[in-house]
C-alpha cells in the first residue's frame, strides 16, 4: 500500500475510531486487531508441525504434513485475513442477518429460511465421504483455533456488538449453498417471466421474443439447430398484439441483466499451440465485486502435492488453480437446474395439494428470524414433495421450487479433490462426479493436453423442458434423477489446439439432455476464438493479454444504425445533432478509458429494446404486476425488427412518421441521458472512462457512509465493459481474478485480483492487489520471496495457545 494511501487510512480510521467510541472502536484498538503474521503458535488438533509462509502481497504458503492438516492452516489463516466475510456468508444464507442487521435484512433471512439452506447444510454433512466430512471439520477446528487464540476481533464485529460462533463442519457447505443461489437461482425470475408471456402471447410471438442464439453463437455453433431458433418476424401476429396494447405501462423491457450476470471467461491452448509444447489454462470468473474480494489466495504444499490458486474463504479447497500435473478453471454454465412446479390446491381444502390422484397435506416448517433491535419474526414454510412453496406466487398461483441445490443427495465437495489429481482423466471423472454448482471447466496438463466438461448434477427432464411452470402432480412430468457422470459431455484434444468457454450456449438441439434456455450472448466466446486462431504460438503473457480485450463489435451494429439514422438531411434539420454525430464516429470499436462515443452506443442498446419490444408486452405487465422481459438474447429479435422496419410494427405512429424517425428519437434521447450524467461537459470530454469508474465498497459503506473514504477501494476509470467485451468490468461486477498457468511452471504464472488479501483496513494487504487490477499488471501466480512465517506446532485442544504467541510482527 502507498505510503500516503496508508496514512490517510490511518487518519480516517482514527475519526471513525473517535466517531464509534461509544461502541468501543478506537484506534489503538484497530491497531490491536491487527493479526500476527510471525512467531510460534500452538495449534490444536494440528497432527505435525506446519507452517505458513506471508509474501509481499500477504498471500499465504501453508506447508503441512498432510491434507488434513493443510486444511485446519487454511481454515486458520482465511480467519486470520477474512473472519466477518466468512461469517457474514454463512449468516447469509443460514437466513440470520437479521440478528446483527435488524430490519434491513428480514428479506434475505425469509428467503434463505424458505430455501432452508441451513436445515440443508445439515442433511448433507453425514452422506459425505468420511475423508471429506474430516477436511470440513479440520478446517472448523482451524478457524476456531485462531478464535481462541485471537480475543481482539476485526472491527465489523465491534461495530455491530457481536462475536462470532464457533464455525461448524457444516457452515462449509452454506458458504457453498451461497454460490449455487449466486450461479443458478436468477432462472427462476426467466421461468417467471416465460410462464407469463406463453401464457398471454400468442406462441409465435413468444418464439420470436425469447430465442437462443445470436449471430456470434451461429457461427460459433456452426448455424446446428438450437431449441429456441431465431425466427423471422412474425408481423400479423405483432400487429395484432401492438393494435391491442394498453396504455399506462412503460420500461417493461430490461437490457442490463446481460452485463452483470455471474459468467466467466476460460480458454486453455495445448502444446501445439505453445513454442515448448506446454499446455496454458486463462481463467477470469465475473461476479458482483465487493471489499473485500470473494477470493482468497493461497499455496497449498503437504506430501507430494503443491497447489496454487483461488480459495472461497469458508471453504477448504481452491475453486481455480493448479497443481504440478493439472490446472483447472471455471466458468458458469448458465443453465437451467430449478424448476417452478405449478401446485392444484384442494379447493374444499387450501392446506392441500394434489400429488397423484390424491389430496396431500403441506408440511409446514417453522423459522424463526431474531432481529436485533426488534421482536423475532416467525415464518411459516410450506414444504411439498418437489420442495418448498416459493414464497412469490406465479399468476395468483402457488408454485415450489425444484432445485438441485436442495436435494442432499445431489451436493457435495468432491471438487477439492482437483488438488489432488495427477492426469486430466482423473481430474474429467472428478468434475463429473462433483456435486456443486454447474460449471464449464477447463483443464490443461503438464503434457500438452487440454480438456473441457461440466461439473454438477444435471437434472434428466421428461414431460417438460423446464422453461415454464408446470403442474407435476399427474406424473407425467418431472426430473427422473441426474444425468450419469460418464454420460457429461467432454471434448480433448480440439484439433484447433485450443478451447474457449464465455457462458455461451455450446448444445445444439440434438443433445440428449435439456442443459438451459437462454445462455449468454457468444461475443466474448468469439472474439476469444478469433484471437487464439490469429497467433500460431501462444504463451501465459499472450493469454493474459486477451484477457484484457476490450473490442467490442458486438456494438458495431447500433453504432452503424445511429449513423444510418444521421443523415445528411436530418442534420440539415437538427445540426445541433452534427457533434453527436462526430462523436459516434470517433468510436475506436474498444471499451477504453479514452474511447469515444461508447457511453451513447450503451445507453442507445439499452433505450432500443425498452422502446421496441415494450407496446408489444402490456397484456405480460396486465397479468403480472413484476413482469420483465429481460432476455439474454433480445440483441436477435430486437436486430431483425431494425432491420426489416415493418411499417405495421412502428411503436408508435402518433410520434414517429417512420421507422427512422423513430429510431431518431431513441438516439436523442440516449445522448439526453449520457448528457445529463454529465452536467456541462462537451462531447470530446464524455469518454467511457469517465463513466465506467470502479466503486469496490465494503459492506458498512451503505448504512454507514462516513465509513466509505477508508473501507472502499478509490472510485478509477477502468476499462472494459459489462459483457460485451473479453475485459468484463463495470462499476461493482467484473473479472473478480485472472489467472494464467500451466501445470510445473508456476513461475511463469500470473494471478491478480481487485483489493487483496486481508479484510482489516490498516493492513498493506487491504488494497495493494487492486492497483494491478485496474491497470491491468500482472503479479506472480504462486506466492513470491516470505517476508513473515509463522510456525505452527501441534497442541493439545483444552491448552491456551495465545500465551505463546510470539514474535509478532504487526503490519
Amino acid at each position: 500500500m502507498p505510503k500516503l494511501k496508508k496514512s490517510w487510512l490511518y487518519a480516517g480510521l482514527g475519526a471513525i475510531g473517535m466517531i464509534a467510541s461509544a461502541a468501543g472502536v478506537g484506534y489503538g484498538w484497530l491497531l490491536q486487531s491487527l493479526p500476527p503474521l510471525d512467531g510460534d503458535i500452538p495449534l490444536a488438533s494440528l497432527a505435525a508441525p506446519a507452517s505458513i509462509d506471508t509474501d509481499a502481497h500477504g498471500i499465504p504458503k501453508i506447508t503441512a504434513g498432510s491434507r488434513v492438516d493443510a486444511a485446519r492452516i487454511l481454515g486458520y489463516v482465511a480467519a486470520r485475513d477474512r473472519l466477518f466475510q466468512m461469517d457474514l456468508m454463512r449468516r447469509k444464507n443460514a437466513g440470520r442477518l437479521a440478528e446483527i442487521f435488524g430490519d434491513m435484512a428480514v428479506n434475505s433471512d425469509v428467503q434463505a429460511r424458505t430455501y432452508g439452506f441451513n436445515q440443508k447444510a445439515k442433511q448433507i454433512l453425514p452422506r459425505l465421504p468420511p475423508l471429506h466430512r474430516q477436511y470440513l471439520q479440520a478446517y472448523a477446528e482451524g478457524v476456531n483455533g485462531y478464535l481462541a487464540q485471537n480475543p481482539t476481533l476485526p472491527f465489523e464485529f465491534k461495530v455491530l456488538d457481536y462475536a462470532p460462533e464457533p464455525w461448524q463442519a457444516e457452515d462449509s457447505l452454506l458458504v457453498v449453498f451461497g454460490m449455487f443461489e449466486n450461479l443458478t437461482a436468477w432462472v427462476e425470475e426467466g421461468e417467471r417471466m416465460l410462464s407469463v408471456m406463453e401464457h398471454t402471447l400468442p406462441a409465435d410471438a413468444v418464439a420470436f421474443l425469447t430465442p437462443d442464439t445470436d449471430r456470434f453463437t451461429d457461427q460459433l455453433m456452426n448455424r446446428t439447430k438450437s431449441l429456441r431458433p431465431a425466427q423471422p418476424v412474425p408481423v400479423n401476429v405483432m400487429q395484432t398484439l401492438l393494435a391491442g396494447r394498453m396504455g399506462g405501462f412503460s420500461r417493461l423491457a430490461d437490457a442490463s441483466r446481460g452485463e452483470t450476470l455471474a459468467g466467466s471467461n476460460a480458454w486453455a491452448v495445448s502444446g501445439s499451440k505453445t513454442a515448448d509444447g506446454r499446455a496454458i489454462l486463462a481463467n477470469d470468473m465475473h461476479l458482483g465485486i465487493s471489499v473485500p474480494n470473494i477470493w482468497y489466495r493461497v499455496e497449498l504444499n503437504y506430501p507430494d502435492v503443491r497447489a496454487a490458486g483461488l480459495n472461497l474463504p469458508g471453504t477448504p479447497f481452491l475453486i481455480a488453480g493448479s497443481n504440478q500435473h493439472v490446472a483447472w478453471g471455471m466458468t458458469n454454465l448458465a443453465g437451467d437446474f430449478l424448476d417452478l412446479v405449478k401446485l392444484e390446491i384442494n379447493p374444499d381444502d387450501a392446506g392441500q395439494y394434489r400429488v397423484g390422484d390424491r389430496w396431500q397435506p403441506f408440511d409446514q416448517r417453522q423459522e424463526v428470524i431474531k432481529i436485533k433491535g426488534g421482536a423475532s419474526k416467525a415464518v411459516a414454510v410450506r414444504e411439498t414433495v418437489w420442495g418448498p412453496v416459493a414464497l412469490k406466487p406465479l399468476q395468483g398461483q402457488p408454485v415450489a421450487i425444484h432445485w438441485v441445490a436442495l436435494d442432499p443427495d445431489a451436493v457435495n465437495v468432491d471438487i477439492l479433490e482437483l488438488e489432488q489429481s495427477q492426469t486430466l482423466s482423473q481430474s474429467l471423472a472428478i468434475a463429473n462426479r462433483a456435486g456443486g454448482p454447474q460449471l464449464n471447466v477447463l483443464l490443461a496438463d503438464e503434457k500438452g493436453h487440454i480438456a473441457w466438461t461440466v461439473t454438477g448434477k444435471i437434472p434428466k427432464r421428461f414431460g417438460g423442458d423446464g422453461s415454464v411452470s408446470l403442474s407435476w402432480a399427474d406424473g407425467k412430468t418431472g426430473w427422473q434423477g441426474y444425468v450419469d457422470p460418464a454420460a457429461l459431455p467432454r471434448i480433448i484434444d480440439p484439433p484447433e489446439g485450443f478451447l474457449v468457454t464465455a457462458n455461451e450456449r455450446r448444445f445444439a438441439a440434438d443433445f440428449p439432455y435439456v442443459i438451459g434456455h437462454q445462455f449468454v450472448n457468444g461475443y466474448r466466446a468469439y472474439r476469444i476464438n478469433q484471437k487464439l486462431k490469429q497467433a500460431a504460438r501462444h504463451n501465459e503473457w499472450s493469454l493474459f493479454n486477451l484477457q484484457q480485450d476490450t473490442e467490442s463489435e458486438f456494438y458495431g451494429y447500433y453504432q452503424q444504425l445511429a449513423l444510418q439514422i444521421l443523415t445528411p438531411e436530418v442534420l440539415a434539420q437538427k445540426p445541433e445533432l452534427t457533434g453527436l454525430r462526430d462523436y459516434l464516429l470517433s468510436w475506436n470499436g474498444r471499451a477504453d478509458t479514452a474511447s469515444l462515443g461508447f457511453p451513447v452506443l450503451i445507453e442507445f442498446r439499452k433505450q432500443l429494446i425498452d422502446a421496441v419490444f415494450t407496446p408489444f408486452l402490456s397484456a405480460c405487465k396486465q397479468a403480472d404486476k413484476d413482469f420483465v422481459y429481460a432476455w439474454n438474447y433480445a440483441d436477435t429479435p430486437l436486430q431483425s425488427l431494425l432491420d426489416a422496419k415493418p411499417a405495421a410494427l412502428l411503436p408508435d405512429t402518433g410520434l414517429h412518421q417512420n421507422w427512422n424517425r423513430f429510431i431518431l428519437m431513441q438516439l436523442e434521447k440516449s445522448a439526453a441521458k449520457v448528457m445529463a450524467r454529465n452536467p456541462g461537459a462537451a462531447w470530446p470530454e464524455l469518454t467511457w472512462g469517465r463513466q465506467n469508474i470502479v466503486g469496490h465498497a465494503h459492506p458498512f459503506s451503505k448504512a454507514l457512509p462516513l465509513l466509505s473514504a477508508a473501507l472502499d477501494m478509490p472510485h478509477q476509470p477502468v476499462a472494459g465493459c459489462g459483457g460485451y467485451c473479453v475485459r468484463v468490468t463495470g462499476p461493482d461486477f467484473g473479472a473478480s481474478e485472472r489467472l494464467v498457468v500451466s501445470p510445473g511452471h508456476f513461475e511463469d504464472g500470473i494471478l491478480h485480483m481487485p483489493g487483496g488479501q486481508s479484510g482489516h483496513p490498516l493492513s498493506d494487504y487491504y488494497s495493494d492487489q487492486q492497483a494491478f487490477w485496474v491497470t491491468g499488471l500482472p503479479l506472480a501466480f504462486a506466492g513470491g520471496k516470505p517476508e513473515h512465517k509463522l510456525v505452527l506446532s501441534p497442541q493439545a485442544a483444552d491448552e491456551s495457545a495465545q500465551n505463546r504467541v510470539n514474535n509478532h510482527a504487526i503490519r
